[in-house]
């Protein structure tokens, strides 16, 4: 099995950033891709961006492109999600999740696809 960890999140003023990070543990391989997902109150889980197993492609919802990045440190197991430009709209659980395949460029952000999950950290913005 994999677990995931999530942190770095916390409250920033608008148009402020925050780094988060998902350190990964168990049978990691090295065609795990990995994502990041949110979901605010009410609203369903969103898909924010993945990354290869390599990191060498990346995905980004139209939510955030340009304003959030993601990357990997495979070496240290961990997953990172940078957030810039931080709107009220950003305020959610944000998630990480990850499964033993590539990802699937016509559906890259598919949760049901994803198998394992990190139990979330929360992001404020205000």
């Amino acid at each position: 099995d994999v677990q995931l960890v999530e942190s770095g999140g916390g409250s920033v003023q608008t148009g402020g950033s925050l780094r988060l990070s998902c350190e990964a543990s168990g049978s990691m391989y090295s065609n795990y891709c990995m994502a990041w997902f949110r979901q605010a109150p009410g609203k369903e889980r969103e898909g924010l961006a993945v990354i290869s197993p390599s990191g060498a492609s990346t995905y980004y919802s139209d939510s955030v492109k340009g304003r959030f990045t993601i990357s990997r440190d495979n070496a240290r197991d961990t997953l990172y999600l940078e957030m810039n430009s931080l709107m009220p709209e950003d305020t959610a659980i944000y998630y990480c999740a990850t499964k033993p395949t590539h990802f699937d460029p016509r559906q890259p952000l598919v949760a049901q696809t994803y198998q394992y999950w990190g139990r979330g950290t929360q992001v404020t913005v205000s």
